[in-house]
């Protein structure tokens, strides 16, 4: 065995990797009692919530994760004191907008009744889809950001169910009659990265709505890197440690510990974990299926978007893809790996509602499409172009740009496997199985995985970090934890 070489204190439990997954596992686990340590291999905590000056000085972006429904609305975050660790979440007007190529733009408000006022004939549709979602948000986020598992509201779950197993766009074309409402749950539902052919699509795309309407999409205040930092600041109150700058090549580099907790995919596993693992637990997790990647494109502005829509100046967030059909068709070239012409494009401007983000006067846009996994087709023309669909002008802004291709991700963070932000492909059956049956554990005692490549899958709410340090903490330390009612 090979003499650990690794200069990190001594640890109950080891986590490796600091992105929202591991300093939730490192805070369960400190909860518990247990002397915890995070090592982390670059520079600075965060994982796919890291800001960065990627532009201009003084102006500050999210290399990754930007808006973040699933953070404020985390059944576990929201037990922590993370506003008194400093953070603070700003609230656009509205979550989201839709421009569409009559110049008018449809919003996703805070209320039910409001956003279904701008969807004409599907207004009822919208409210009797939405209410129920909405009305038992709490216990909905509870057994959807959760592994599948035995559950205690088996009517609700099974109503949402069935709707949510439906390919979002069957649902949204037996339901919505008019373009509007279609459009708008398409480019929702599109956040699941897959063909919105593809069963389960519809799940994503009422999640991430009902949270619009229950908890909004906000912006961390002074960008993302402030969800891992406070993160870091409450696990140091409870006596947990933050080492950075350490890479871990194989676990014989630990020194000694009861549980090792792993905030990245099964491919590193396979690498760091190798000479402890079964070869047939190994070939599995060679066989994860990633899924579609991200091309981003970081803006630094002479002013705001000029949207021909100006209810778009309201929206945290704004999709750029048109009619249902057009997303459809983006969505589904991209899983065959294809690029789009016509790419739905995601865009937040931060600035808008939080200034501290950039100069006085000046505002920042964070923009990203969906491509290929792995893809190597520079996408710039083809995200600006829509755009300027939407905003013409919009080229006449832009003071700098920042380009993230599926590379550049992978090198920043070599959890992003070919530019796959979501941590693998989510379709129906690797979204309940990832990676492997086991889920969080792993043939060996005490190793256990806790990445968004585990139930309940990408995002940032912390929840894989809990799911699988209660596994831990239960089958190692015999300490059962759960959430509070």
């Amino acid at each position: 065995m090979q003499t650990p070489d690794l200069n990190v204190p001594m640890a109950e439990v080891y986590v490796i990797g600091s992105g929202p997954n591991g300093l939730s596992a490192a805070i369960v686990a400190a909860s518990a009692g247990a002397r915890v340590v995070v090592i982390e291999g670059a520079g600075e905590i965060g994982g796919g919530t890291r800001s960065a000056h990627l532009t201009l000085p003084g102006f500050v972006h999210d290399i990754c994760s930007a808006v973040h429904p699933l953070a404020v609305g985390s059944p576990f975050f929201s037990t922590l004191p993370l506003a008194q660790h400093g953070l603070e979440w700003v609230h656009p007007e509205a979550p989201l907008a839709h421009p569409m190529d009559d110049g008018t733009a449809v919003l996703l408000e805070r209320s039910i009744n409001e956003t279904a006022l701008g969807l004409g004939p599907d207004a009822r549709a919208y409210r009797t889809l939405m209410t129920p979602l909405v009305e038992n948000w709490a216990n909905l986020s509870r057994e959807v950001l959760a592994p599948l598992r035995l559950t205690r509201r088996p009517v609700m779950l099974g109503r949402f169910g069935l709707q949510a197993l439906r390919p979002a766009r069957a649902l949204a074309e037996s339901i919505f009659s008019g373009r509007r409402a279609r459009a708008l749950f398409a480019g929702i539902a599109a956040h699941s990265m897959l063909p919105l052919e593809k069963v389960g699509t519809s799940g994503f795309g009422l999640v991430l709505a009902a949270a619009g309407h229950a908890v909004g999409w906000p912006v961390p205040r002074g960008g993302a890197q402030r969800i891992a930092d406070v993160l870091a600041r409450h696990l140091a109150s409870l006596g947990g440690q933050v080492v950075t700058s350490t890479p871990v090549a194989s676990l014989e580099q630990l020194p000694p510990s009861r549980v090792i907790l792993c905030d990245f995919g099964p491919y590193q596993l396979a690498n760091v974990a190798g000479s402890r693992l079964p070869r047939r637990f190994l070939e599995v997790l060679r066989r994860y299926r990633y899924g579609a990647a991200a091309f981003k494109v970081d803006y630094a502005l002479r002013e705001p978007i000029p949207w021909k829509a100006p209810e778009c100046a309201r929206a945290g967030t704004i999709h750029l893809g048109g009619s249902l059909e057009e997303i459809a068709a983006a969505e589904r070239a991209v899983w065959f790996g294809r690029c789009p012409e016509r790419p739905l494009v995601l865009v937040s401007e931060a600035t808008r509602f939080d200034a501290s983000r950039a100069p006085k006067g000046r505002h920042i846009a964070w923009t990203y499409c969906h491509v290929p996994h792995g893809s190597s087709v520079d996408m710039l023309s083809r995200l600006e172009a829509q755009i300027e669909r939407f905003a013409p002008g919009f080229r006449d802004v832009v003071l700098e740009r920042s380009i993230m291709n599926p590379e550049a991700f992978e090198r920043h963070n070599p959890n992003l496997i070919g530019g796959d932000i979501n941590g693998g492909a989510a379709d129906l059956f690797q979204l309940f199985t990832r990676p492997t049956a086991r889920l969080y554990g792993t043939p060996v005692e005490g190793l256990y995985l806790c990445s968004a490549s585990t139930p309940p899958g990408g995002g940032v709410h912390g929840m894989c970090g809990y799911y699988a340090t209660q596994l831990a903490m239960r089958q190692v330390f015999g300490r059962r934890i759960t959430l509070p009612s």
